[in-house]
């Protein structure tokens, strides 16, 4: 009796399993990319666009990259989305999708009501890229460098030190975009992604800081370089200094950033900002001694000096902070209600204190 109702329960309990729902990767197409521009009609929202990847039989016979693209504008993503699904006899797979992009001019709404889409939706995983679009994201996703290999994606390479490493790139995954633009005390930064005028080659070497109910800052290449440097300790920072009679290109290998907001009566009073860096001249216009390194490091240390004080001002006059001053100044408070307040009507404000130590190595080379 005790095996016929235990033969009885496993009846009962395998009838409430249900079948496996899998299905084979043949029926499959893998979304590598998507795009979010402004609607071109009056009855919609947004125009969504994916770059689906074409499986190939042999890498070495394809010379060039097969992609499908598909658009279709909507109220919101999840209906383009949907709509999208019945283009193809295929089920989209976003689990290979690896950048967001969105046209810088949608930076300026109300993100929330579609950056949301991405997160909750599970099968698009939060470490995708999510960078800005100019003209607009359609156009980013159609170009095609020359030369891209049949399983490549140059979109990606950009980002995450897997391809090209530049101070001039920043790259910022959905997670990190998400956590600052809902955190205090810190404000998102992604890179911009241009095209030329052919179609035919991608450009990041602009960022673009976001923040809510404000208009977003974008950064030149210049500024760019300069933060993403001293916030991500990127190394190949280049800068010219001229003098009356020497011109000099410096490379720094290295560089560090420490800093302290300066609290009295607690209220932030000044920002402490060291900088260490170290390099070497990688060009001149004249023959370098190099007895004269001390020299040299001074040049550097005040011309340095000044494009950070640049880059800090300009972001403090718009009230934007993508290096989380705010956030270290929260850490350092007990938590009440008028924490953060009292940064807010400080933050525009305070004085930066900047100390930039540079050591250059050699004077290359040739002396």
């Amino acid at each position: 009796m005790a095996y016929i109702k235990y033969l009885a329960m496993l009846i009962v309990v395998m009838s409430f399993l249900s079948g496996c729902g899998f299905k084979d990767i043949d029926n499959r197409i893998f979304v590598t990319g998507i795009g979010i521009d402004p609607s071109e009609k009056e009855s919609g929202e947004y125009k969504i666009t994916l770059k689906l990847a074409i499986p190939v039989s042999s890498i070495k016979q394809e010379k060039e990259p097969s992609y499908q693209y598909l658009v279709h504008e909507g109220e919101n993503v999840e209906e383009a989305v949907r709509i999208l699904e019945t283009h193809t006899d295929k089920v989209l797979e976003f689990g290979h999708t690896k950048i967001i992009l969105i046209n810088e001019a949608l930076l300026e709404e109300e993100i929330k009501d579609f950056m949301d889409y991405f997160v909750r939706r599970g099968d698009i995983q939060t470490i995708a890229w999510v960078a800005a679009a100019k003209p607009s994201a359609e156009a980013i996703l159609r170009t095609q460098p020359e030369g891209e290999a049949a399983v490549a994606s140059p979109l990606t390479r950009f980002f995450g030190n897997t391809g090209t490493e530049s101070p001039y790139i920043v790259s910022t995954y959905l997670y990190e975009f998400r956590r600052d633009f809902h955190g205090e005390g810190v404000d998102p930064i992604i890179p911009i992604v241009e095209s030329n005028e052919s179609g035919t080659q991608l450009i990041v070497n602009k960022s673009v800081v976001v923040k809510q109910r404000k208009k977003p800052l974008e950064l030149s290449s210049s500024l760019t370089r300069d933060y993403n440097s001293l916030a991500n300790s990127i190394s190949g920072y280049s800068v010219k200094i001229v003098t009356d009679d020497l011109k000099l290109v410096l490379n720094m290998g290295t560089v560090k950033m420490k800093y302290k907001v300066i609290n009295d009566n607690e209220r932030p009073t000044s920002i402490k900002i060291d900088v260490k860096m170290t390099g070497v001249i990688s060009q001149s216009n004249k023959q370098l001694p190099l007895n004269n390194l001390d020299k040299y490091n001074k040049l550097a240390s005040k011309e340095i000096k000044g494009h950070l004080e640049k880059l800090l001002t300009t972001l403090q006059k718009e009230e934007l902070d993508p290096f989380g001053f705010g956030l270290r100044y929260r850490t350092m408070q007990l938590y009440d209600k008028g924490t953060f307040k009292k940064w807010e009507e400080a933050y525009p404000n305070l004085p930066f204190d900047v100390n930039v130590d540079i050591a250059l190595k050699s004077t290359g080379t040739i002396q």
